[in-house]
């Protein structure tokens, strides 16, 4: 099998085209059994531990492992299907037993710490200092210094967790492909734009039916929510997409956060924490649980007043303009849009033939050109895993090669929900050798019809903008240890590159460079702009409100013993109380499809978006105070943030860029949540 398993063969790009599912769990185990066997070698060396046989010989071994899981998993978000489903239960146990046999291993543990109790006689440069602190505390921070019985007790603790994570992500994507809404009835869809109506109508011809078919995937979710006027439609979405398991049957989540909470919580006690967050928050910027909820509470001091005020306004019009005595969560877009459209004279859909997709991403990478000086020329010849992904060669102002970037844009079954950038091949230095990065963007955006380009939502726009910031973090890494590269940097450091890079989406020097009306091509018209600008923080309070409400949701299961949880629902209700501005809706639960915590790796983090934008709203600042483009703003931006990835403290590399510390005020102003004086 292994000679003609194309995993198992030298490849540089992945080779999408041959591989078949069942190749990937004899991949993965052969590759677990390389890995190990390179692990023994370091362990059993009969050299003293010095830092390259050592940490330098433990950062570079697995490789072909790291690049078998990473298109594994990958796929397993962007392209899945049952198969692939049940090998990620099948080998996910045995990778987190591998992992745990490299950190309970005492001879390997006794050697990084020798070399770490040297660390000040070894004459090593500040990216190596990092590398050693990072090894030695992925040994000390989970369970090298515990006795055997309790490493026991953390192997099955962890094996449990990689198996009750995964299935909490089935679940919530099995939930959202078995619902679907059928109309038949022309009364049923009014409000809704042609484009959606052409979407809804190609949808159901796909599966042989007449009329039009709704589902919760969210371009066809959000502009259903957005601009249905019949009001017990949109009730019945909401449910649905509220509901994600959260309906007692074999798709339920209740059971899986619950067990996930405490389990997290058991496992952070065995290693001498008080809770799962002070475990996670030791390796971030916030560094603990009480800097986290003061920072929210700060936030949502605010914050609510202005939300609470925009509600009231909010409930005023719908009661002025359709008679609503009682504002529900599925009112919430429709009648927020209808307000914006009032306030602002803007609708998202006069917008949208300004932002077909191509001239935004061919946007997006003339704005990466002005600042970073790079080219992005599409290539046919790379192995995809989907026809809908597009691959470029990204070079530099001299040609040389910086990364290979992959696009994956629109919705399919086996694709999760929301965007995400993920890695098929890490920066690294190797013999002065620059290896350059594979990375990759994933998206939902509304599909192209027989009649129509993909035109995006402004919202659609500064996503493609938020992932392409993390891309560009990938791409331009330049540091000698992959672990340390790009994205490799505490999580509530990791969003200021994304969240930088959405502000150009509000700037005519950059809104001119793509936003041209797909059928005239004329560019978008300054007073469009100006309405985009004096538009974007409206109903900020509230959106922060919901912001902050996520992070208080997160540290209510991950900051405190949640042994004694026993109702999702009920604590959830507690939890959200503060942020309340909506009635509560009995049948719906955030908790059972809240992926980014219980799948996704923020657990104890989602606070770092609102941190992050107290960064990228200061950064900016800095961007507009010498101009948008300016050359040497973008250099320091690239040299100090981008570039140098986890090598140094994120606060070190941050003043550096900045000459000061952030402070909120440039974000509380940009929201206009400062009072004027």
């Amino acid at each position: 099998m292994n000679t003609h398993n194309p995993l198992l063969q030298e490849f540089d790009f992945a080779p999408f085209s041959k591989i078949k599912t069942e190749h990937f769990k004899p991949a993965i185990l052969k590759a677990i059994e390389l890995a190990k066997s390179e692990i023994k070698e370091i362990a059993d060396s009969s050299s003293g531990p010095t830092f390259k046989n050592t940490i330098e010989g433990l950062e570079f071994s697995g490789k072909k492992l790291d690049r078998i899981t990473s298109i594994f998993f990958n796929l397993n978000s962007a392209e899945t299907n049952e198969e692939i489903q049940k090998i990620a239960q099948e080998i996910s146990p045995l990778l987190s037993e591998f992992k745990n046999d490299i950190i309970l291993n005492e001879t390997l543990f006794g050697r990084v710490k020798s070399v770490f109790n040297n660390k000040e006689n070894l004459g090593l440069n500040g990216e190596q200092m990092m590398l050693l602190d990072k090894k030695y505390k992925a040994f000390s921070r989970n369970g090298a210094n515990l006795d055997s019985e309790d490493k026991n007790k953390l192997r099955e603790i962890d094996k449990k967790l990689s198996k009750l994570s995964l299935k909490f992500g089935e679940n919530v994507l099995a939930e959202a492909n078995k619902f679907e809404m059928h109309l038949t009835n022309e009364s049923d869809i009014h409000g809704l734009p042609e484009h959606v109506k052409e979407a809804a109508s190609e949808m159901a011809s796909s599966k042989n039916k007449k009329g039009w078919i709704f589902t919760l995937e969210y371009p066809s979710y959000i502009p259903f929510m957005k601009y249905a006027k019949n009001r017990e439609l949109r009730k019945t979405m909401a449910l649905a997409f509220g509901a994600k398991g959260f309906h007692n049957d074999e798709l339920d989540n209740q059971e899986n956060v619950l067990n996930i909470v405490k389990l997290r919580f058991e496992r952070a006690k065995l290693l001498g924490y008080n809770s799962h967050a002070d475990f996670v928050l030791e390796e971030r910027m916030a560094k603990t649980p009480e800097t986290v909820n003061e920072f929210l509470e700060e936030l949502l001091e605010k914050a609510k007043p202005a939300a609470q005020k925009e509600f009231s306004e909010l409930e005023d019009f719908a009661k002025d303009l359709e008679g609503i005595d009682q504002l529900e969560k599925w009112d919430a877009s429709y009648f927020q849009e209808k307000l914006k459209q009032k306030l602002f004279d803007l609708d998202d859909e006069i917008l949208k033939p300004y932002f077909q997709l191509n001239n935004v991403i061919d946007g997006v990478f003339t704005v990466a050109k002005k600042l970073y000086n790079l080219t992005f020329t599409q290539v046919t010849n790379v192995d995809v895993y989907h026809p809908d992904v597009k691959t470029y060669q990204v070079t530099d102002d001299q040609e040389n090669e910086i990364a290979l970037f992959y696009a994956d844009f629109h919705p399919r079954a086996g694709k999760r929900d929301g965007a995400w950038m993920t890695v098929y091949k890490s920066q690294e230095k190797i013999e002065d050798k620059n290896i350059r990065p594979h990375i990759s963007i994933v998206c939902n955006f509304t599909k192209p019809t027989k009649n129509t380009p993909s035109l995006l939502t402004f919202n659609e726009v500064t996503t493609l903008f938020h992932e392409f910031g993390h891309a560009l973090h990938g791409m331009l890494g330049n540091t000698t240890y992959p672990s340390l590269s790009g994205t490799s940097v505490y999580w509530d450091f990791v969003e200021l590159p994304s969240q930088i890079l959405e502000n150009w989406c509000y700037e005519p020097e950059a809104l001119e460079l793509f936003a041209k009306h797909y059928e005239t091509g004329e560019i978008i018209p300054q007073e469009l702009v100006d309405k985009i600008k004096k538009a974007s923080n409206f109903h900020e309070g509230m959106l922060t409100l919901r912001q902050i409400s996520f992070g208080m949701l997160d540290m209510s299961y991950h900051a405190v013993d949640p042994t004694q949880i026993s109702n999702i629902k009920t604590h959830e209700d507690e939890a959200f109380e503060p942020t309340k501005l909506y009635p509560d809706v009995k049948e719906n639960c955030m908790s059972t499809s809240f992926s980014h915590i219980f799948q996704g790796g923020y657990s104890s983090g989602y606070y770092s978006y609102k941190w992050a934008e107290v960064l990228d709203a200061d950064a900016f600042e800095y961007f507009k105070e010498k101009g948008v483009f300016n050359a040497e703003v973008a250099k320091k931006f690239q040299e100090n943030v981008l570039s140098l990835g986890g090598t140094e403290d994120p606060m070190t590399l941050y003043k550096r860029f900045r000459g000061k510390e952030p402070k909120p005020d440039a974000l509380l102003k940009r929201a206009g949540l400062l009072e004027k004086k």
